[in-house]
């Protein structure tokens, strides 16, 4: 998979309450949550973003509770894909679950700033900064991971794959 967008970063230990607050889990449709996503730090933001964007952030992206609702405000925003040094591991899980492409990039994404713009080739794990020529590497995603994201997530895939069982 290949992405090219304009960065949005933010720092570590981004929680979940952080990227949809708590106050709007009453909801699960996705255009309501990408409405309030990331509002309690940069309360534009959803109104800024544009398809294709991507984010950039620290370690630990994603710590906190468990809800699936936090990736999927994320995708719902536009967001193509989201780098990191590191994931909260339920929120890796979370993402690959409804199809929002992540990678984790410990070298040097500090110096990437936000309105950046970058290409990502997830497949093999290379980050370009157009904006700055520099080049980084990520973990590629393996095999399994490419299929559920290509598919749109956990779901799509398990049905994609029922159905070629059934024939």
């Amino acid at each position: 998979m290949k992405f090219k967008g304009r960065v949005w970063t933010f720092k570590d230990n981004i929680d979940t309450d952080v990227i949809i607050p708590a106050r709007y889990l009453n909801t699960t449709n996705s255009h309501e949550l990408a409405a309030h996503c990331m509002e309690d730090i940069d309360p534009d933001f959803a109104n800024k973003v544009n398809q294709g964007d991507i984010i950039v952030a620290g370690k630990n992206f994603g710590c906190g509770s468990s809800r699936e609702h936090a990736p999927l405000a994320i995708k719902s925003t536009g967001i193509s894909c989201v780098i990191a040094k590191s994931f909260a591991r339920i929120f890796y899980r979370n993402a690959i679950n409804i199809g929002l492409p992540i990678l984790e990039c410990d070298g040097g994404i500090e110096e990437i700033a936000s309105g950046d713009e970058l290409e990502i080739n997830t497949d093999e794990g290379i980050i370009t900064n157009l904006t700055t020529g520099k080049v980084y590497t990520a973990k590629p995603f393996p095999e399994f991971i490419k299929e559920i994201i290509n598919a749109g997530g956990l779901l799509n895939y398990a049905k994609k794959v029922d159905s070629k069982c059934s024939q």
